[in-house]
């Protein structure tokens, strides 16, 4: 079994994280159980901000906090010094909420509200990313009635398609993201942006994908947005001064994966972004990137409670635990797979393979399929590895279940960071038919 970051087996044959046994753990906190093994995510922001560093490129690494915000994570990602990329008003609001330093919020989403942009603006954000025509004009007409200027990055789609999940991808020419780089929309979308007094175009943004594990995508991009630069500069006079090539760097979540280094993902970034700048005889753009997943993905697991237990003869075993596609909707929705170990008996061998199935009314609430593990009983501790992107961030209250909390650990202390939901907080928002409404 391959364990991340401070994971490891303690003399009780227990998983520990962050020096802290996960049974432990579970019962103080109750399970299901989100754990994040702090020191992990530090190691992952350095990887990306040090090579930077090293070279003396100038950058910004944002967290793509999509993958996992809550106002504890937005100030780690603060205290490591990087910047945040936030898709929502929501996201925004927790930002905020954090005191996260406004010039360094990047806010993204196709279909930014009135309200949204308002928000952004009136907090004076470091950036806007412009996804389309409609929201670049409703950009312009509330800068000009609330005399306030902005800077944006245009988003546009370089046709370039990472190896990955069809659910994923945001690359390629049909897309819901961005302006077309093939077909004028992104030059249409430049030419009209230097009209407006108020806004300043930094530059060009692309994201081709998730679960990248190479560098050629990003280099194949890269190229395609100096090309269409170049022609800019000859016909506008027009020169990008960042360059934002998206996040989607892979992390192993089984061992048919195999993700680079953060450092090598950089290295190689910078340097085709440097060969393409003299290439064309242009300035040296700033370069920004965007980790989510990466930064966070597999610094996090989850522990379950084990329940019931079902034989079909001579086909399967299913094992239940006490969440499910709740807390966790990946498998369900883009067939995620994930490894797992007993977490309070992570040193006994498998002698069975069985299928984990979540609780769930749902015939597709399974986490994980043909899972070797010891033969478990009911209350043993099952830790899922893997699951820190994504998982909190997609949390639901099907079956009205409530969502789990949320614990951050480091150095033998464990600090809550997001509490268990109740029942009460379910109800909290229903209405009674029997309850008069004051209009």
């Amino acid at each position: 079994m391959y364990f991340h970051g401070t994971s490891k087996v303690n003399a009780k044959g227990h998983l520990e994280i962050g020096g802290i046994d996960t049974v432990e753990l579970a019962k103080k906190f109750g399970t299901p159980l989100y754990v994040y093994d702090v020191a992990l995510i530090r190691e992952r922001a350095k990887g990306f901000k040090l090579t930077f560093e090293n070279l003396k490129v100038p950058a910004q690494v944002a967290y793509a906090s999509k993958a996992f915000s809550t106002i504890a994570m937005v100030q780690l990602a603060e205290e490591e010094g990087l910047s945040l990329d936030v898709v929502s008003g929501g996201e925004l609001y927790t930002a905020l909420a954090a005191d996260f330093p406004r010039e360094r919020i990047h806010f993204h989403g196709n279909n930014k509200s009135r309200e949204e942009l308002e928000m952004a603006l009136k907090h004076e954000i470091g950036c806007i990313v412009v996804d389309n025509f409609y929201e670049l004009e409703l950009l312009n007409s509330i800068c000009e009635e609330m005399k306030m200027s902005t800077k944006i990055l245009l988003r546009v789609t370089p046709g370039i398609e990472a190896h990955t999940h069809d659910y994923i991808l945001t690359g390629q020419a049909d897309s819901k993201f961005g302006f077309d780089l093939q077909n004028g929309q992104a030059e249409d979308a430049l030419k009209k942006a230097l009209t407006f007094e108020k806004i300043d175009v930094l530059g060009l943004h692309c994201h081709i994908g998730s679960q990248i594990f190479e560098t050629t995508g990003f280099i194949l991009a890269a190229k395609k947005l100096f090309e269409k630069l170049h022609e800019w500069k000859e016909a506008f006079s027009y020169e990008s001064k960042v360059l934002n090539l998206g996040g989607g760097f892979g992390i192993r979540y089984t061992a048919e994966d195999e993700p680079l280094p953060a450092a090598q993902y950089v290295a190689e970034i910078i340097e085709e972004v440097k060969r393409l700048a003299e290439h064309y005889s242009m300035a040296m753009p700033e370069i920004w990137i965007e980790p989510g997943r990466s930064l966070v993905g597999d610094a996090g697991t989850t522990l379950y409670k084990i329940g019931s237990r079902k034989e079909v003869p001579d086909v399967r075993q299913y094992v239940a635990v006490d969440g499910g596609m709740s807390d966790n909707i990946r498998p369900a929705l883009y067939q995620a797979k994930y490894e797992a170990v007993l977490a309070n008996r992570a040193l006994e061998k498998a002698d069975e393979t069985v299928s984990i199935a979540g609780k769930c009314c749902e015939s597709g609430d399974m986490l994980i399929w043909d899972l070797p593990l010891p033969k478990s009983d009911s209350d043993d501790l099952l830790a899922v590895f893997c699951t820190g992107a994504y998982g909190y961030a997609m949390a639901n209250n099907y079956n009205r279940l409530p969502r789990p909390a949320v614990v951050f650990v480091e150095n033998g202390e464990a600090k809550l960071v997001v509490r268990r939901e109740t029942y009460e907080d379910l109800i909290r928002m229903d209405i009674s038919l029997k309850q008069k409404i004051n209009n």
